[in-house]
């Protein structure tokens, strides 16, 4: 590939890897013209990543609209695009259609995210480089005869996977057959094509091992692999390098058979295979190859001191492996140990749920050896809001020492030390996890947190509350000056403001609202006070709770939508905030205790909602769109009242 310069960029993405790409384009020399993508509630990116360009689009929907970013590319005289990892980081179709306009996507191209993209595809290409593979339904399918008939062949557990997902979505695992229908659907529904495949569940003792592999087009090396076995229902969620794994002659052999597919498709740019690997059987098998940048690159930056993503765009400006500084013989020495912790909004103890709000207060100590990957920064002037459209991850906690264990006590020093309030984390849960025996000594499979959940949150649980009595026992700690506020802005009892409502044809009208007593501050996030209210009409006294919330007002002041009860048996309440995508249930239906009433939407993960008791349907929500935003603590069905019989 000849040489050529990249003289204008543009990021498709957003977040935390908005950052790293905006920083790492600026620190070339010469420095790439960046331009960065926003929506008027999501630019924090901007503001930490200082794109030379901020381009507002309309929803965070147009981060997949293909025919709006090539028109804005070309609008702005866009010579590249790097569209990071999700999104339209795996889309064959945006980098053709890219390139049809003259542009360049910073990845591996059309062509080789067809093959890789395509799981199917990919384990065909495994096949033929003589690397193990589970057995699989030979093409992909929604047919749920055809698949339970394969199922009943190898036996379960079995793997349903999207032919196209990513990132963890559009996977199921099934242990027995009657999982199998619902596990389809979901995958499915999941799977941006709709369709799905199937091969045998490798689940009990393995690892996720994955190599990272550079190449050039021509050539090919590695920089060593890192182990993401910490994760839930597929979701990574801890991961460190290098692998812990006593056989390091299996793990040469992973090594191998990643630069041997690597090598048949004459890769270029960053890409990472993935394997299942067993230690004491010492066996592996094929997962998957993610041909772009993976959210967990950052530790295998911090062990061979190669900046991936300046590597990934000195890639596409046609620069060779030797010219980049890898060689493909003489693989860039491993050093020390690293370990990422995703630090996320939701709530473990709810199931996972998605917790939705603003960003008041965000504490990530620094030191040597720690690096903070986010795009959260509560002093800037775009205060970070959760809401159901994005993904909801705040910042990715990168430690590195010269040991293992020294990696470890330092990450969980980091932990302690962090606060964040707005919103619920999984702060806990990582507590709780790196305060556990297992990872010091490697025992983490991929089953290892969905076996320890419960141990793992209550463990992080206790390290909380010892956190907390620490700081109420620390000698400069005033009990002299309680605060009723975590807010800079002040608010005093007898504030008042003059309020003009004025209708659209109608005469305005002034009202007054002066704060009686403030019970409790911490705007914008949530407010409670004591108000009086004056119209030209009236004079009331009222108690004011303000929350904030991502969704929209339609979802919660509809007269449609109804505010449940969760004391009330007869009340089937939505758990969580986001998009609801169908109900299952009608008036008069008989509905039985544990069956899924409906399916909500966060995050393009399809989660369930179950009814906690059995009855008969006497009124449901009637969806007026295909997909609405609704708000946690919302009706959704409410059944008629037990008859009892007399005695």
């Amino acid at each position: 590939m000849c040489a050529q310069s990249i003289q204008r960029l543009l990021v498709a993405n957003r977040g935390e890897i908005a950052v790293r790409i905006l920083q790492a384009a600026r620190e070339l020399s010469p420095s790439i013209e960046t331009f960065a993508l926003y929506t008027d509630d999501d630019r924090s990116h901007c503001d930490i990543g200082r794109p030379h360009h901020a381009v507002r689009i309309p929803s965070a929907a147009a981060y997949l609209d293909i025919p709006l970013l090539v028109d804005l590319s070309r609008e702005n005289n866009i010579d590249s695009v790097h569209p990071g990892y999700g999104f339209l980081s795996e889309s064959a179709e945006f980098a053709s259609r890219m390139h049809d306009a003259g542009i360049t996507v910073i990845g591996p191209g059309p062509e080789t995210l067809s093959c890789t993209g395509d799981k199917l595809k990919a384990k065909q290409l495994a096949t033929q480089c003589k690397v193990p593979v589970l057995p699989a339904m030979p093409r992909s399918t929604s047919d749920l005869v055809e698949i339970r008939t394969f199922a009943r062949q190898v036996g379960y557990p079995i793997m349903i996977k999207a032919v196209d997902g990513g990132g963890g979505r559009g996977i199921r695992l099934v242990r027995q057959e009657g999982e199998l229908e619902h596990a389809v659907r979901a995958a499915t529904n999941e799977s941006p094509s709709q369709t799905v495949f199937v091969e045998k569940a490798a689940v009990d003792g393995f690892h996720h091992v994955e190599v990272q592999v550079v190449g050039d087009g021509i050539d090919v090396c590695h920089l060593w692999e890192r182990d993401c076995s910490l994760q839930r229902r597929f979701q990574k969620v801890v991961e460190f390098a290098p692998s812990l794994m006593q056989s390091r002659d299996v793990v040469e052999q992973v090594v191998n058979a990643a630069l041997r597919m690597a090598k048949a498709i004459r890769y270029r740019s960053l890409g990472t295979v993935e394997f299942l690997v067993h230690d004491h059987r010492r066996e592996f098998y094929f997962l998957e190859i993610n041909p772009r940048l993976q959210v967990e690159h950052t530790i295998t930056e911090n062990i061979t001191s190669v900046d991936l993503v300046q590597t990934q765009l000195k890639l596409a400006m046609g620069l060779s492996l030797a010219q980049v500084g890898l060689v493909k013989d003489r693989p860039v020495q491993a050093q020390g140990h690293s370990i990422q912790l995703r630090l996320c909004a939701e709530d473990p103890a709810r199931d996972f749920h998605l917790s939705i709000g603003k960003i008041t207060e965000f504490i990530v100590p620094s030191g040597h050896g720690v690096r903070i990957d986010t795009h959260v920064d509560t002093s800037g002037s775009s205060p970070v809001t959760v809401g159901a459209n994005f993904d909801n991850m705040l910042a990715k906690v990168i430690v590195t020492a010269s040991s293992w264990e020294a990696t470890v006590s330092k990450a969980r020093r980091v932990l302690t030390d962090i606060k964040i309030s707005g919103v619920q984390t999984n702060l806990n849960l990582l507590r709780g996890v790196l305060s556990h025996d297992d990872l010091l000594t490697g025992q983490i499979d991929t089953q290892w947190l969905e076996r320890h959940l419960g141990h793992v949150i209550q463990s992080g649980e206790t390290i909380a509350q010892s956190v907390r009595y620490e700081a109420s026992a620390q000698p400069f700690h005033s009990t002299m000056m309680p605060s009723i506020s975590s807010t800079n802005v002040l608010f005093r009892p007898g504030d008042a403001w003059s309020i003009t409502l004025e209708p659209l044809g109608t005469v305005q009208q002034q009202h007054h609202l002066q704060l009686t007593r403030l019970l409790q501050n911490d705007f914008p996030s949530s407010m409670a006070a004591e108000i009086k209210y004056t119209t030209p009409s009236s004079s009331m006294a009222y108690r004011l709770q303000l929350n904030s919330t991502s969704t929209t007002a339609s979802a919660l002041v509809s007269s449609s939508h109804r505010r449940g009860d969760v004391h009330n048996p007869r009340h089937i309440v939505l758990p969580l905030s986001g998009k609801l995508i169908e109900v299952l249930v009608a008036t008069g239906d008989q509905v039985a205790e544990n069956q899924v009433v409906a399916f909500v939407k966060q995050m393009k993960m399809e989660l369930e909602v179950r009814s906690p008791r059995g009855g008969r349907v006497q009124w449901v929500y009637q969806m007026d769109e295909e997909e609405e935003d609704v708000a946690e603590g919302m009706l959704l069905v409410e059944l008629e009242e037990e008859v009892r019989g007399k005695l």
